[in-house]
């Protein structure tokens, strides 16, 4: 999958082709694998309408002028600045970017749907700047990324308490809920460290881009009442958060913000299903790869040769904590790299490493680290995970960005390779 995915197939294509080359590799018929696979696709769906539901909840902010404000203020600054100042300015930018991915998995539960309408009025300003792109494709997915390995609250509260703690209970592991998010601190350092070497290193220099049209980028016009759009906007904001916290559903939490905006007479009544209908074709994309990622993991898990990687790496350990830990994140990178989501891999991977770790004597923590590490590490630079999908499906509104080589490759480098050190350290000293 990931070599058909480096040589510019579409990634639906290699996940779907993957899984029936892993199928058929492992000894299964061809029936038994498509079987497998339609019967993982039916997970998906869940996953792909809270998508297409935030969506429609991105295009609703979109229309309020939330965006266009933002744009016009930014772009207003850029023009008028000088040269010793678009420095600075390209910080504040870059900085803007950052707090509102972080935002989007904490704060507000819109996860990455802000994305395509965020970024793409943006990317004039970019441009100006010379930004490189690739630099704002590894900020979106630190924020993505980092913020719910570590902060429990939005779908950070989800990832380290309803899934890894709950998986890690499951599997015989004794730890308090509250001890998880410790757990993956050390973790979260790797993946700061990760950015700081993209940011000041390697996609420091600038990097010219053409001003291609944008027909999915708003036109920035001027807005009649920006005050009230802003207060409106804030208002549907909080009205969502608190809809997705109480209810779990991110589904609800995107209806309830569209319904807000419509309600207030932000977006009008008539346009409701205009709304919808631009959500869902913004998000169709992401929406059927992750389908397709289910129907991937779903083929692993009945080969069984998940399993039997593990165990056969158990018996090349022994009780060498050290190779241990090394093998239990090399094997969880191939495994969540495939499938491309945390949130979906900690189950499948907890109830193999859980024992695993007991078995070579880990501590709690040390265990969390691992286990959360090896889930967080498909996020952070898979081909099918959306928080590499994400920042693409902004940043390439132009065409002149690559998914694989400007998303994945730069996420994959300067963040897993950390990953991978810092949560062997975090298995070493927990």
């Amino acid at each position: 999958m990931l070599t058909l995915s480096l040589v510019r197939v579409n990634v639906i294509v290699a996940m779907t082709v993957s899984a029936m080359v892993a199928g058929l590799s492992a000894g299964l018929d061809l029936s038994t694998t498509l079987n497998a696979f339609n019967d993982g696709l039916s997970g998906g769906a869940e996953i792909a309408l809270s998508y297409a539901m935030l969506g429609g909840f991105a295009v609703a902010i979109s229309k309020s002028g939330l965006t266009q404000i933002l744009a016009q203020k930014l772009l207003t600054k850029v023009e008028g600045a000088k040269d010793n100042h678009t420095k600075a300015l390209s910080f504040m930018i870059m900085a803007i970017i950052l707090g509102c991915a972080i935002a989007s998995q904490n704060l507000v539960p819109v996860h990455i749907a802000f994305i395509p309408i965020l970024i793409p009025p943006l990317l004039v300003i970019l441009n100006k700047l010379t930004l490189d792109r690739r630099a704002i494709a590894c900020i979106l997915t630190f924020g993505l990324a980092t913020s719910y390995m570590v902060l429990p609250y939005g779908f950070g509260g989800i990832y380290l308490y309803s899934i890894l703690h709950k998986n890690l209970a499951d599997n015989g592991l004794e730890i308090v809920s509250t001890q998880v998010p410790s757990a993956m601190v050390i973790p979260a350092v790797g993946m700061l460290v990760g950015l700081c070497v993209a940011l000041l290193f390697s996609y420091r220099a600038k990097r010219i881009y053409k001003n291609e049209s944008m027909p999915s980028t708003p036109v920035l016009t001027a807005i009649e009442n920006p005050k009230k759009v802003v207060i409106i906007g804030s208002i549907a904001v909080i009205c969502s958060l608190i809809a997705q916290n109480i209810s779990g559903s991110m589904i609800l939490g995107g209806l309830v913000g569209v319904m807000m905006f419509s309600v207030f007479g932000i977006v009008k009544w008539e346009q409701s299903s205009d709304v919808f209908s631009k959500g869902v074709a913004m998000m169709a994309m992401i929406g059927f790869i992750m389908i397709s990622a289910q129907g991937f993991a779903s083929v692993m898990k009945a080969t069984g040769d998940v399993a039997s990687l593990v165990a056969t790496s158990a018996d090349f350990i022994g009780d060498n904590k050290p190779l241990a830990a090394a093998m239990i994140l090399v094997v969880g990178l191939l495994i969540t790299m495939g499938i491309g989501s945390s949130f979906s891999t900690v189950p499948i991977i907890a109830t193999l490493f859980v024992p695993l770790c007991l078995e070579v004597g880990f501590s709690a923590m040390a265990t969390a680290a691992l286990v959360g590490t090896a889930g967080a590490l498909g996020d952070a630079g898979s081909p099918a995970s959306d928080s590499t999908l994400g920042p693409t499906s902004g940043l390439n509104a132009d065409g002149q960005h690559d998914h694989i080589w400007d998303s994945v490759v730069p996420t994959f480098i300067h963040f897993n390779i950390p990953l991978l050190i810092f949560g062997w350290i975090a298995a070493m000293v927990l």
